[in-house]
């Protein structure tokens, strides 16, 4: 680890062991919403700040449902945005980046406490998985997944190949720069854009065999504009992700949906359950389905 990373994690830690003692005691039931948690790496031979292990992981998630929270897969919560309902304490699981990792030591978990979860994957990696200093989810291993229960297990989309920074801003908000020094046109930018949400979707269209199969997207860093919105939903994506966290409720935007940070490793289950208890929203009335 290096030593900025060890800084930043053990500030991290420092932090969530301050707020621990102020975070309220589980105060019981939500409706009409749901906190949608965010991993990435889920393994036993690495540290960082966004890596949980796998006995981490499955105590966390056992423990949310000793305390009654209900977990839904991804056609669920779209089925929330158009209207209906979903269970009390409801929670849906998601990862980004598309690590190998999630086939290796999430899955097995998530089989064994039967837990329905997305990944959000940067699928140009999935040409040559071996490829990224963390390995890519295999192609036929997406497919098992997939084929395991339909609907239980979803890969999707986390750009095609622009997860990466440029300057301040990442390569799917921000403006590249020219060979001759200048930032990219308005026509370029947009041109770029389509052109890697098409890639991204048409790779998920192969591996579930269903030209309607990708609906959600998860921005890289959480970063996205008005302009980045409306090129993904040409491309068919419906419900987009960022890392603001809070819960998802219908009055929230589907193409900005908050989560909540699960993934670090200083995240006990109970410090989980009290997170998600301090973001739960007051829904005073109905909301209109998305797009009526």
């Amino acid at each position: 680890m290096t030593r900025p990373l060890l800084f930043g994690l053990l500030a991290a830690l420092m932090l969530i062991g301050t707020l621990q003692p102020w975070l309220p005691a589980s105060s019981g039931t939500y409706r009409d919403q749901v906190a949608v948690l965010m991993y990435h790496h889920v393994a036993d031979d690495a540290e960082s700040s966004s890596t949980v292990s796998t006995d981490l992981f499955r105590r966390q998630l056992s423990y949310l449902k000793q305390q009654g929270y209900h977990f839904i897969t991804m056609q669920e919560l779209i089925r929330y945005y158009q209207g209906d309902s979903v269970p009390e304490k409801a929670v849906f699981v998601t990862f980004d980046d598309g690590y190998r990792s999630f086939y290796t030591g999430a899955y097995p978990i998530l089989k064994e406490l039967d837990v329905p979860a997305v990944n959000f994957a940067i699928t140009k990696d999935l040409e040559n998985p071996d490829l990224p200093s963390i390995p890519a989810l295999k192609k036929e291993q997406i497919r098992e997944m997939l084929a395991y229960r339909p609907g239980m297990f979803d890969i999707q989309c986390h750009t095609h190949e622009l997860h990466y920074k440029a300057g301040h801003e990442s390569a799917l908000s921000g403006r590249l720069q020219t060979s001759a020094g200048t930032a990219e046109s308005d026509q370029d930018y947009a041109a770029r854009i389509r052109q890697d949400s098409e890639s991204c979707a048409r790779t998920i269209q192969d591996l579930y065999g269903d030209p309607v199969a990708p609906q959600t997207y998860a921005y890289p860093y959480g970063l996205h504009n008005a302009a980045v919105q409306s090129y993904i939903r040409e491309s068919g994506f419906r419900y987009a992700f960022t890392i603001v966290s809070g819960m998802a409720t219908r009055s929230s935007d589907s193409m900005a949906i908050p989560r909540i940070n699960a993934g670090h490793p200083g995240i006990e289950p109970e410090f989980l359950d009290k997170s998600i208890q301090l973001r739960i929203e007051r829904v005073t009335r109905p909301h209109k389905p998305e797009g009526v």
